[in-house]
């Protein structure tokens, strides 16, 4: 519900909404002035009332960019637009947003700007969504300009969705990039362009990720019709003020809300939302130092964590370390990891870092079901593949992700990891005591415990450290085998 202008000036936030001015024969325009002050809510929702008869609703703003002292944030202001179905949290009413990517955007029946969904512009009280990010100490001053044009609504438009199976290998490992952007949010390529980037990395599947919409799920059918061979999941990072989560693989049109912070006990209502939806709830780079970025959700309702998000970064090296950590070996109580590349533009790189995924067929339900497994392994590039196992003397195996049992717990069990690739890799073992073996300069290891020595081992494939002993950036990291009798 939207804020009465005395609770808006209660909580900061002062506006104005000027006349319906026409401007010709078939338009007019609505201007929405205000200032927001420090402290004001995360949302901010302006009533803007569509005439009967509008065929397009144009919408662009403008705000204050004043000055500020070294390390005070300046002004920063997202928006978006719910319509006459109101702003309630769920999303019925939404319609579109871009954060901070455009000052502008349009609506119509038969298309709309990348971010914003086409559709019937029905008569009736919509808002215009406000999402000052930042603001400073002397406020956010802002104008909005909304033009309606009327005339014939025109034919509305029809939903391209990608399809749920693409042309795989049957049973195979298949790489994939889980986080992504489009310019239906804050990246510069367009799906098709993102497509081809994803074939050139060697990738047999990606994520629609785009930030708070799920405008691109429409769009992504014709790329995917066009590639046989690379499957297009849908999903949606959903940006909140206490932490990222992507939705990875959830049904076509899927929504997810993202107007909550952690304090508000409401994250578990979406997470059940986009599992409902066949998705996976995974929160992304979780120890990111950008306002808002950091997970502060817990990790309570995530099904695997994106542990390495783009180039190999000390807060990538904190979010292992932290993973690593709240592994339970012995009761299978542990998230598998991903990796992704964050892509928005170069020098960003599609596929850098990327998931390889052990799944029965190149189908969403096939690669949900292995991610959701912890079969998988993160990769920097398709370079680099690894093979990491566990047998015991009596012959029973476990690969990436499984669980060995051994007959006792003095049980010797063989762990072997082999690497290929193109450079040279330092190859460690890390078990729940730390990192139990190293061969420097080596493409494969084989190292021998037991269940009463070791809860757990992952593989980490590393450059060799540009500076000892300070930990080289990884070309691999695999998910656990546990351990027990």
């Amino acid at each position: 519900m939207a804020l009465s202008r005395r609770e808006l000036l209660a909580s900061g936030v002062t506006a104005a909404v000027g006349p319906l001015t026409p401007t010709g024969r078939d338009t007019a325009t609505r201007t929405l002035r205000g200032t927001i002050a420090p402290g004001a809510p995360d949302w901010v929702y302006l009533p803007l009332d569509v005439p009967p008869g509008t065929a397009e609703l144009r919408v662009s703003y403008t705000y204050a960019k004043p000055p500020v002292p070294p390390g005070t944030p300046g002004n920063a202001l997202d928006i978006g637009i719910f319509d006459q179905r109101g702003t309630g949290l769920g999303g019925h009413g939404f319609r579109g947003w871009s954060g901070g990517a455009r000052s502008e955007f349009f609506l119509r029946a038969d298309a709309a700007t990348p971010g914003y969904l086409p559709g019937p512009l029905e008569p009736g009280r919509w808002h215009v969504a406000l999402g000052p990010y930042t603001v400073a100490p002397e406020g956010l001053t802002y104008v909005i300009t909304a033009t309606f044009t009327y005339g014939d609504p025109g034919t509305p438009a029809v939903p391209g969705y990608p399809p749920q199976r693409a042309r795989g290998r049957g049973r195979a490992w298949y790489r994939g990039d889980c986080h992504l952007h489009s310019v239906h949010s804050d990246g510069r390529r367009t799906p098709a362009e993102l497509a081809a980037l994803a074939r050139a990395a060697g990738l047999d599947f990606i994520n629609s990720s785009e930030h708070n919409t799920h405008a691109a799920h429409a769009a992504w059918g014709p790329v995917a019709a066009a590639d046989p061979g690379l499957l297009v999941l849908t999903g949606e990072e959903i940006t909140t003020r206490t932490g990222h989560v992507v939705a990875v693989g959830t049904a076509p049109g899927t929504f997810t809300d993202w107007r909550y912070r952690a304090r508000d006990q409401r994250f578990d209502r979406f997470a059940h939302h986009i599992r409902k939806a066949g998705g996976l709830v995974v929160p992304a780079h979780p120890h990111a130092t950008c306002i808002g970025c950091a997970w502060k959700f817990g990790f309570g309702e995530a099904d695997a964590v994106e542990v390495w998000n783009g180039p190999w970064t000390p807060d990538d090296e904190v979010a292992l370390a932290s993973w690593d950590a709240t592994l339970t070996a012995g009761r299978g109580q542990w998230l598998p990891v991903l990796a992704s590349s964050d892509y928005h533009r170069e020098p960003d790189r599609v596929g850098s870092p990327q998931t390889v995924v052990l799944a029965e067929d190149l189908s969403r339900e096939a690669i949900l079901a292995g991610l959701r497994a912890g079969h998988s392994y993160a990769a920097e590039s398709s370079a680099v593949s690894v093979t990491f196992d566990a047998v015991t003397a009596r012959g029973a195996h476990a690969g990436i992700g499984d669980r060995i049992r051994a007959t006792a717990d003095t049980e010797e069990v063989l762990i072997r990891l082999t690497v290929t690739g193109s450079g040279s890799y330092d190859l460690r073992l890390v078990t729940d005591q730390g990192v139990a073996f190293t061969a420097p300069a080596a493409t494969s290891l084989e190292w021998r415990t037991t269940p009463s020595r070791t809860s757990y081992v992952r593989a980490e494939v590393r450059h060799p450290a540009p500076a000892p002993p300070l930990p080289g950036a990884p070309a691999a990291l695999t998910n656990p085998i546990l351990l027990s009798a």
